[in-house]
Parts: C-alpha cells; sequence; structure tokens
C-alpha cells in the first residue's frame, strides 16, 4: 500500500531553485533511504513534505489525500511525524515531560499523554531517565529523546533527518537496531543519512538527490552503483 506520493515537487528560494520536480514514494511497512551531497535539497525536501515549506509546484498525497501546504501541526495529526538535523529538546524540562510534548498532539489528557510518553520511553529503553533533565543527558541520549517525543504523536509515517550523525559506531549500532524495531512495530520510514554502512543496512529503497533533482531511486546496491550516482555522491567518474 502506497502512504506517501511525492509527484513533480518543485520549491525555490528567491529564484535558486532548492527541489527540482521530485518524484518519490513510501509504501507501508518500507525503510526509503535518501541520500546525497550536502546542498543537494534532502532536507528541503523533508520541510516540503512536512508543512514546514510551501512548494511552488507538484503535489505531495498522504493515504490518497493531498497534504500539501498544510500547516506542520495539521500533517502530524494526520500520522506524520518527523526529527530534525539538529536535536531541538527543551532543555530545563525533564525527558517525560519534552516526550509527552508530542503526545498532546493526540490527546488533550495530561494523564493520558504521561502514559503515552512512558510507553515510548520504555520502548527507547530510557525509563529509568524520565526524570532527568534533557540539557544534562548525552548528546546521543537527546536523540533517542526526540525519536520518542515524534513517536508519541502515533505517526503511521516516521521522517528522520540525519538521526544518526555525530555518533560513534557503537551508538550507530544501536540506532540501527532501534529504527529497526520502529519499522517492525508497523511504522514506515523515510530517513535522511550521510553514513553509508546505515545507509545500506536500514533501506529497503534508496533514492538519490543532487542539485535538487531525483537521479536514482531503486535497490539500494543497484543504486550505489550507477555511475551517475557514484559521480555525484561519491566523487568518481562515469567510466560507461
Amino acid at each position: 500500500m502506497e502512504l506517501i506520493k511525492i509527484s513533480g515537487l518543485t520549491k525555490r528560494f528567491s529564484g535558486l531553485v532548492a527541489v527540482n520536480k521530485v518524484d518519490l514514494s513510501l509504501n507501508k511497512g518500507e525503510i526509503v533511504g535518501l541520500v546525497g551531497p550536502n546542498g543537494a535539497g534532502k532536507t528541503t525536501l523533508f520541510h516540503s513534505v512536512c508543512g514546514f515549506h510551501k512548494p511552488e509546484s507538484g503535489s505531495v498525497k498522504f493515504k490518497d489525500e493531498d497534504i500539501m501546504g498544510q500547516k506542520p501541526e495539521l500533517i502530524c495529526k494526520k500520522g506524520i511525524a518527523r526529527t530534525f538535523q539538529i536535536v531541538q529538546p527543551f532543555g530545563n524540562l525533564t525527558v517525560l515531560e519534552n516526550v509527552i510534548v508530542g503526545a498532546f498532539n493526540r490527546v488533550k489528557s495530561f494523564k493520558t499523554a504521561e502514559e503515552m510518553a512512558i510507553e515510548q520511553l520504555e520502548f527507547i529503553g530510557m525509563s529509568s531517565q524520565a526524570y532527568s533533565r534533557m540539557k544534562d543527558l548525552t548528546f546521543p541520549e537527546q536523540k533517542k529523546v526526540e525519536v520518542a517525543r515524534a513517536l508519541a504523536t502515533k505517526p503511521e509515517v516516521l521522517f528522520l533527518d540525519e538521526v544518526m550523525s555525530g555518533l560513534n559506531p557503537s551508538e550507530v549500532n544501536e540506532f540501527i537496531e532501534l529504527i529497526k524495531q520502529i519499522r517492525d512495530s508497523g511504522i514506515s520510514i523515510f530517513f535522511i543519512e550521510h553514513l553509508m554502512s546505515a545507509v545500506m543496512a536500514l533501506s529497503d529503497r534508496l533514492a538519490v538527490m543532487h542539485l535538487g533533482e531525483k537521479i536514482a531511486d531503486g535497490n539500494p546496491k543497484e543504486v550505489m552503483e550507477n555511475p551517475f550516482v557514484v559521480e555525484a555522491y561519491l566523487g568518481g567518474e562515469i567510466t560507461c
């Protein structure tokens, strides 16, 4: 079942085309990786799908409903959550309170929101730190809490923007397993990542962007052997 269908999406900034007529899709139960050089338009594409940017043209459909141009909070209520490249915690609040913020997107009762938040902290293995201040956590722990906050909105689709950047190999492996568990729980995942070992370990399908355009989309191994991808992303040369 196709959950998200992006068609001809174009976003400009003062004449600069950041995303140019991009087509992408995400199916139920799928993990799709999105890679490309810095400045390729990956995060702009995420912003455009999730309501933080308003594209100039194209369409974004979620379960056949056109959601392009809707506000982020409404898109989140419909079932699309996301994390950001730069962790954005409420530093003076506790871990539990940070995740409760996400749950309030779904419910109005504090008790229910607290229960939902505790459930997600247990899921990510951080329930013992529920009453720690966010500012006292390590960087990887803050990243995990941001994922829990997104999960507390009860999404069907989760967008992860470089959630493993800045982590050591052991922490990366932990996140790879966590992302697999999230997918196994029934949530489809669209993620941006530069760490190719993680990309290849997780992706059911892989898309590549370069200079605002999608230049490849398909089986991860075949995509990374595509000569245009090698030239654009890995710095090689086209020999064919």
